[in-house]
């Protein structure tokens, strides 16, 4: 009789036991899946690097004032057509080289809901900061709905990271490893607008229906074509670059917002010299400051949430062995599914985003972005390495 009531005693104990743990880890199961929502990995440094990198973006490719596999003449307007070139080294000394120029990886923006969060890094915070919280919200009362994003702006140097391309004229800014250069959590003028107001009072001057309306015939050219140099305030289908912070009074798809602001973001820094222009003669040896974002210069490409360079699914018609279209019973050609790799994987600041990603956000796990930046570059190839 002993005997079994120790044995039912234990058995009662192994079973509470084993609930407790099930418990627990159903528990830190939901923490972890609730921190993946507020703070997502972006898989950078995964598969992401080779199949989400837009590699058609590079072209078309210059030398010696050549144009090589020219895609869709993106060239920016004042890039050199000179076929050699001289930069002084360290000691002063001119050494002669041939032009070379193309689109290179050279910064990543993420644009983020939770501060501190970086989902280029894995998803992981750097502090938990209650402060700055964005995202998309209506407010109660007048109707109108805001944005507001954290953001974070690294050094991605890519054609360095992967030895594709080392030469130093090439590399404006010098970094050679992926490292950051600014975020917004430190920087008070990204959330008080009027702060940013002292910083930069020519927004005063786009601040007016004028200036705002010149912006719908940037969005026009720059979808056909390019991004008008003559209309810097604008960012054609996304709105007006000016205030440099970080709320937006919009109703608008979040890529459409978060690209907005990444455009600020590039605008910003070349307001406060922090930024580089890297097309024209007079940077073939390194990288000039630019006090007003030359917006031809730029294109960007979605990595995250839903890559533009990922392959994308459409319907075609069914073709025998002959290569004839199949007919159905209807009289209609018979439709399969095909994968084709994404075409135009990457745009111009202020291109609409109905061309290239309307639709590129998921609810829950796919509201924080992360931008490839794309930047012209001319450059002077040595024949001395220094």
């Amino acid at each position: 009789m002993r005997q079994k009531m120790l044995l039912t005693l234990f058995g009662l104990m192994l079973s509470g036991q084993i609930l407790a743990q099930q418990t627990i880890n159903t528990s830190e199961s939901n923490t972890i899946s609730a921190e993946k929502l507020l703070c997502p990995d972006a898989d950078i440094w995964g598969k992401k690097m080779m199949t989400g990198i837009c590699w058609s973006c590079l072209f078309p490719v210059r030398l010696l004032g050549m144009t090589l596999f020219d895609m869709d003449n993106d060239i920016p307007d004042g890039a050199t057509d000179e076929s050699f070139c001289f930069c002084s080294d360290d000691n002063g000394i001119p050494n002669i080289g041939m032009t070379a120029s193309a689109w290179l990886p050279a910064r990543l923006i993420e644009v983020v809901r939770k501060p501190y969060c970086s989902p280029a890094l894995g998803g992981i915070s750097f502090n938990n900061g209650v402060r700055l919280w964005g995202g998309h919200k209506e407010v109660e009362g007048d109707g109108t709905d805001k944005t507001f994003y954290n953001y974070h702006y690294w050094a991605y140097p890519l054609y360095m990271i992967l030895d594709l391309f080392v030469q130093n004229s090439c590399n404006a800014g010098g970094f050679r490893s992926m490292d950051m250069m600014y975020m917004s959590e430190l920087d008070p003028t990204w959330n008080i607008d009027e702060l940013a107001f002292f910083l930069n009072p020519e927004a005063v001057v786009f601040a007016n229906p004028l200036a705002v309306a010149a912006c719908t015939v940037d969005c026009a050219v720059t979808t056909a074509s390019q991004p008008m140099t003559s209309l810097w305030w604008c960012a054609g289908c996304w709105g007006n670059l000016y205030p440099f912070v970080g709320n937006i009074a919009s109703d608008a798809s979040p890529p459409r917002d978060t690209s907005l602001l990444s455009a600020r973001i590039l605008a910003a820094l070349h307001r406060r010299g922090l930024a580089h222009k890297t097309y024209g003669n007079d940077a073939l040896c390194s990288g000039t400051i630019y006090p007003m974002i030359p917006k031809q210069q730029y294109k960007m490409s979605m990595l995250f949430p839903v890559a533009e360079a990922e392959a994308e699914k459409m319907l075609t018609e069914k073709k025998d062995a002959n290569g004839n279209t199949v007919m159905g019973a209807n009289g209609q050609p018979e439709m399969v599914e095909k994968v084709v790799p994404g075409e135009n994987c990457c745009h111009y600041i202020g291109e609409s985003p109905f061309k290239w990603g309307e639709w590129r956000n998921i609810p829950g796990t796919g509201e924080d972005f992360v931008y490839l930046i794309w930047r012209y570059t001319d450059c002077c190839l040595s024949y001395i390495e220094e």
